[in-house]
């Protein structure tokens, strides 16, 4: 009886699968890897593959098709395992390369491929995207209208930048570029901005510094942070970038508002020009490939700000590239400062004199960050650039030891205030309305009679009040002169 009843039970459950399955012949390339070295992974044996497709040896090994050829294609090694050699077998797997983006990634450090480099576990995703993917069309963009703050004086008072800005931030080696752009990163602090932070052929001691940077200030839980270590492969390095701004896309998509660092895409270029002479691609000018333009452009064009009807979400671009000797005619400075939307020019000379940060006023320029600035610190600042550049020119004639006329004079020395008032210590962002107020107070004469300390004395006394109850943006002009009286500030005679 016992045996009849085991027989009426059900057997294993048979997979879906299994039911659709039916034996039919499979028709697939098998190349042969022919040689590896730098990186670079030369392929024979298969005709149908794609620019950007992903291709799998058979130790697991992977690679990214970056060059076709009539017999033989080339291929960027994104993982490498010990036992890839000549002759191994590879096969294309139809996928283009991905990344997993969400909001799992805040907090956490990856390479470019999405793989953590904190000790952590894999970064926990909602989807992934392509690294490679058109920009966003026009009918889909809206006009830069709302600040990004830097928390830097002369950043948003004269160089004002807007969410879905291209910013360029350029200059010599050593003349504070990263600290810029991580003060600016720093300022994001409690105003609804994520972050990604993309390091580019950056030594370990440097990403370190930043990430402990970034973490003393508390700001890396909003922020994502790239790294392409100076020891990786120029493949990873030329994919970090592209990382970096899928992630950002991802939030930007999302409605949210986003900043994205490279940091810096010298050495972007020069990993792309490395892989293309390992491709024996014909060199063109500083012997970079003919598309190093097309390949900035391309990354820099998919910054934006959406449109509402496309969630409003913003992506702001500070992309960093460094000059030699002062020479931004060279051929990768040039191309940045053609497609973005203005540039900071960090000068090596103001650096050596101690005027930090060391921003050349004259090179410098927002083509259309003046109308996203606000207007509270727009009317105050409205001819403060112009009036800073004559001081400049008619400092000048103060070296020759010529006697000036009483007007001139009183230019000069509201001139040499001004300059003493834009120093500004590094990780010390202000908020828009310590803003307002050292500019009220510099234009209602606030700090004229004062030299050197003393203007440095005030000047910190006025942004500590201010810091603990200044006026609002929307109080007004007046509101603020009255709270400079109210806290005893009144102007010398």
């Amino acid at each position: 009886m016992l045996n009849d009843l085991s027989a009426l039970s059900p057997g294993p459950k048979r997979s879906p699968w299994l039911n659709t399955y039916r034996p039919q012949l499979r028709v697939s390339e098998i190349g042969k890897l022919v040689s590896i070295g730098d990186g670079i992974a030369r392929i024979e044996g298969l005709p149908s593959a794609a620019m950007d497709e992903i291709l799998r040896f058979e130790d697991g090994s992977e690679a990214l098709v970056f060059d076709l050829g009539s017999k033989r294609i080339g291929a960027i090694l994104l993982s490498q395992k010990q036992g890839l050699a000549a002759g191994a077998s590879a096969q294309l797997t139809g996928r283009r390369l991905d990344i997993g983006v969400g909001d799992g990634f805040l907090g956490r450090v990856v390479d470019p491929l999405g793989h953590p480099l904190d000790g952590g576990k894999e970064p926990t995703s909602s989807r992934r995207r392509a690294l490679e993917v058109a920009s966003p069309p026009i009918t889909a963009r809206d006009y830069v209208e709302r600040p990004l703050l830097s928390g830097n004086k002369m950043v948003d008072t004269m160089i004002p930048i807007g969410k879905g800005q291209r910013q360029l931030i350029i200059g010599d080696a050593g003349t504070g570029k990263s600290s810029l752009a991580l003060d600016t990163l720093v300022a994001q602090k409690g105003r609804d901005v994520l972050c990604v932070y993309v390091l580019i052929s950056q030594k370990r001691s440097a990403v370190v510094a930043t990430i402990e940077t970034l973490r003393q200030a508390g700001v890396l839980d909003i922020t994502c942070v790239v790294v392409a270590e100076a020891t990786t492969t120029p493949g990873l390095k030329y994919l970090a970038p592209f990382a970096g701004c899928a992630l950002a896309e991802e939030w930007m998509w999302a409605g949210r508002d986003v900043l994205v660092i490279y940091d810096d895409l010298t050495t972007h270029a020069r990993a792309y020009r490395e892989l293309s002479l390992l491709l024996r691609r014909p060199p063109g000018r500083e012997a970079y490939p003919g598309d190093i333009f097309f390949l900035h452009a391309r990354l820099l064009e998919r910054s934006t700000c959406l449109s509402v009807r496309y969630g409003g979400g913003s992506m702001s671009a500070l992309p960093i590239v460094e000059t030699e000797q002062g020479e931004i005619a060279a051929y990768i400075p040039t191309n940045l400062i053609s497609i973005t939307d203005g540039q900071i020019y960090l000068d090596p000379a103001l650096y050596a004199r101690g005027f930090l940060p060391a921003i050349d006023i004259t090179r410098s320029v927002s083509r259309i960050g003046g109308k996203a600035q606000m207007p509270a610190i727009k009317a105050e600042a409205g001819r403060m650039k112009l009036d800073f550049l004559q001081f400049l020119e008619l400092e000048v004639f103060t070296r020759f030891g010529s006697r000036l006329e009483a007007g001139v004079e009183a230019k000069i020395r509201r001139g040499r205030l001004l300059r003493e008032l834009l120093k500004q210590d590094r990780l010390a962002p202000l908020s828009p309305e310590q803003h307002l107020a050292w500019l009220v107070a510099y234009n209602e004469a606030y700090f004229d009679g004062l030299e050197g300390a003393a203007v440095h004395l005030r000047l910190s006394t006025l942004l500590h009040r201010a810091e603990a109850g200044a006026p609002g943006l929307a109080a007004g002009r007046d509101a603020v002169v009255r709270w400079l009286r109210e806290i005893g500030d009144e102007p010398p005679a």
